[in-house]
């Protein structure tokens, strides 16, 4: 079974004591290739480094989270497009726009978010998209700048059958995480309604562990968990789960195989 995970911030301190362990059972696990998304520029050193040490099975993305995105957010950007034009990179991301924690910058994190569409068009790279409390907003965008150029992922989608239409629309995936697991999510619901073809499996380690591990640090290891809950609602197997969705995250990410 060879399973990829599409969003894992390997790179975090909170994997600073054990990290090449936590990748060694990732691997053990079947989960052969992992995706890493940026936070910002201070965050590019270290991912990069990682990636270089796993070069077959790490992957690296570039991008300002949204949540990151300050007063400073142009002189970050442009950072990230200095360093874009001289490395390899597989997306643009994880960029979008957060409404949860602090609205005050949500027109700086607007005109970012255009900014690295922009770049994913010049580059021919998907974009990744953190989509919370926002996604009126970010399909605003989406109308004003999609086109056959355009695609990408909606990482950590929690959203309806109806919001899950309008992304395939776009032709954008859905990145599926540890949410699915949850008890009272309904997300189970949603995605027993979406093809395969559509979907894609994520973990955004260290962040929304699956069940059991829930409320504690995740990893990419248990993707496996997410694979399985998956398999269980669409009738078919794990290994099935994998192989579409492996296939998927090649086709959107191109990733050497």
């Amino acid at each position: 079974m060879i399973l990829t995970d599409t969003h894992t911030h390997l790179y975090l301190e909170q994997f600073d004591t054990d990290r090449d362990a936590m990748i060694q059972r990732a691997l053990t696990a079947g989960v052969k290739y992992m995706l890493l998304p940026n936070i910002d520029s201070g965050t590019i050193p270290r991912m990069m480094d990682l990636c270089a040490d796993y070069p077959e099975h790490l992957f690296p993305m570039i991008g300002l989270h949204p949540t990151d995105v300050k007063d400073n957010f142009e002189s970050e950007l442009a950072k990230i497009s200095e360093i874009l034009a001289k490395n390899k990179f597989y997306a643009i991301g994880e960029t979008g726009i957060d409404l949860y924690w602090d609205k005050t910058f949500v027109g700086e994190q607007k005109t970012a978010l255009i900014y690295q569409i922009q770049l994913a068009k010049q580059y021919e790279l998907p974009v990744v998209l953190h989509v919370r409390n926002s996604f009126n907003e970010v399909i605003e965008v989406l109308n004003d700048v999609a086109d056959q150029k355009l695609t990408g992922v909606f990482h950590c989608f929690t959203g309806s059958k109806e919001q899950a239409d309008q992304i395939i629309s776009y032709g954008f995936k859905l990145g599926i995480g540890g949410v699915l697991t949850y008890k009272n999510s309904g997300l189970d619901k949603v995605v027993a309604e979406i093809a395969m073809e559509h979907l894609l499996l994520e973990t955004d380690s260290p962040f929304l562990a699956p069940v059991p591990y829930r409320g504690k640090r995740n990893e990419s290891s248990y993707i496996k968990l997410i694979a399985e809950k998956l398999a269980s609602i669409k009738g078919i197997t794990p290994e099935e789960v994998a192989a579409e969705t492996t296939k998927n995250a090649s086709k959107l990410f191109k990733f050497p195989q």
